[in-house]
């Protein structure tokens, strides 16, 4: 672990990977800290999308739609391994909003922002259309439009390592104790599992701890928190699948929400709830009266109906919003908000964002550190994350090419671990010869050879971030073959 840094960035979610990536790439030394795994907590438990937000609309945050609008495209530039294109489809209720409000506002989600490669939206008839037939026959009408779907975990991870490529230092499992404030850096006290307590120096510290923020604050300057916070749990749900294809629906509810229903593989993934929440956000879960909630939406619009006894799984996440003085948690802002203290040796604490925007809250934040050191300003061009610089034209042709070379791996299983890893799959996979050379088959497509490269090359350490982080086959397991694997990953420790 270095002893002296610039940047000291606690948490490693998706804020406090994208400000370690790119303040490392502008060339500071940077050492990043998690008291947990990478993605851990609420970047693993989002939606899952890379979206402007369409309902951010009616609450007018014009701002932040267009910001994350443009986004889209430089997230399916950087990583066309995790971020995809995905078709929504708006039943229209016309209880709710009248038709001319929708297509007005999709034609402005059209056009606010830059849009290269993707669909504009359009007016379906869905009593003809292939995607009316898992609904009830009262949506005749409807509109699809564009956006894109990603990995949430792995975005994380691939902003980490390329951080680490740039020089940062990534210490998961490892917790900031004590931080003792000077004029001109500070002294802070680390603590990694197992390991005695070990100081170190640096000349800001970037507080991006999502739920714990107001913790990390109260650490490190005696307060709660330098920002009024509200913290909001989203809940979601997977079942298996409700209809064919692999378009999205969002569904609009009397109440003023929506929710999505989005293809996940063989299953559906059904959220989010937004509610407000006190306690440990460790700890959180989806609650009964959510996860009925989230069928009832449902059964409002397919044929198929749910019940919570149909839900395979379900995961809830905490996000730390600023508290811009909002009744309804669901409309609280989900713009994020830097607070720069400077008094003496910077604190940067950041609030709220989107996983869409995390880099150009990233920028946001390197824009307040050029206060502290002297920059470069920000390539035109950003460099591929990971796995993105692809050797063919694109990503289906890269699995052809791949399955082609590597025919003795099952097919579907190559597919996933480049849907993964993109073009590191050249280095999970070099020396491979035969199937024998994968090692121990655990189930779902995961094999020995991957999870020892999971551990060895991005900060894997406990059988779930493999399970459920690194490659979601933890889902499609027997509860017997995610015994086995935990049993097999504790052993190799």
């Amino acid at each position: 672990m270095l002893k002296e840094v610039d940047v000291l960035v606690v948490g490693g979610g998706i804020n406090g990977c994208g400000i370690a990536n790119l303040a490392a790439q502008a060339g500071l030394s940077v050492l990043l800290v998690e008291r947990g795994d990478l993605a851990g907590q609420t970047s693993s438990r989002s939606s899952k999308l890379v979206h402007g937000g369409l309902r951010y609309l009616e609450t007018r945050e014009f701002r932040l739609v267009r910001e994350a609008l443009a986004e889209r495209e430089v997230l399916l530039s950087l990583a066309p391994h995790i971020v995809h294109p995905l078709t929504f489809v708006l039943p229209h209720n016309p209880s709710l909003r009248p038709a001319w409000m929708i297509r007005a506002g999709l034609m402005l989600y059209d056009h606010l922002g830059r849009r290269e490669s993707l669909a504009p939206s359009r007016r379906l008839n869905l009593g003809r259309h292939p995607f009316g037939e898992p609904l009830k026959s009262g949506f005749g009408r409807g509109f699809s439009y564009t956006d894109c779907w990603a990995d949430d975990a792995r975005l994380v991870v691939l902003n980490a390592l390329q951080a680490s490529e740039y020089g940062a230092s990534i210490c998961t499992r490892t917790q900031m104790t004590a931080a003792e404030r000077g004029r001109d850096d500070w002294c802070v006290t680390l603590e990694r599992q197992g390991k005695a307590p070990t100081t170190i120096r640096c000349r800001v510290v970037i507080n991006a701890a999502g739920p714990w923020a107001g913790e990390i604050a109260a650490l490190a300057m005696g307060l709660a928190s330098p920002v009024p916070l509200r913290l909001v749990k989203g809940s979601h749900i997977v079942v298996p699948r409700l209809y064919a294809g692999e378009q999205a629906y969002i569904l609009q509810l009397d109440d003023s929400r929506i929710v999505f229903v989005l293809p996940y593989g063989a299953y559906n993934l059904i959220g989010t709830t937004d509610v407000d929440f006190s306690g440990d956000a460790r700890t959180v879960s989806a609650d009964a009266a959510e996860i009925a909630y989230l069928c009832t939406a449902v059964n409002g619009y397919f044929k198929r109906r749910l019940t919570p006894e149909d839900v395979v799984w379900s995961y809830a996440g905490v996000r730390s919003l600023y508290d811009d003085g909002t009744v309804e948690a669901a409309r609280v802002t989900r713009d994020y908000h830097l607070k720069y203290d400077a008094a003496a040796a910077p604190l940067l604490s950041v609030y709220g964002g989107k996983l869409t925007t995390y880099r150009r809250l990233a920028l946001s934040a390197l824009r307040l550190l050029s206060q502290r050191f002297d920059l470069p300003l920000p390539p035109d061009a950003p460099p591929k994350l990971p796995g993105g610089v692809l050797p063919t034209a694109d990503m289906a042709s890269y699995m052809a090419d791949l399955t082609r070379r590597l025919s003795f791996i099952p097919a579907a299983d190559l597919v996933e671990m480049a849907g993964r890893h993109g073009s590191r799959c050249e280095l999970l996979l070099a020396g491979v010869s035969s199937r024998s050379d994968l090692g121990l088959a655990f189930g779902a497509g995961l094999y020995q050879r991957e999870a020892e490269f999971l551990r060895s090359e991005e900060w894997a350490t406990e059988a779930e971030d493999v399970l459920w982080r690194r490659t979601k086959c933890g889902l499609r397991m027997s509860a017997a073959q995610r015994e086995q694997f935990t049993n097999w990953w504790n052993a190799a420790v």
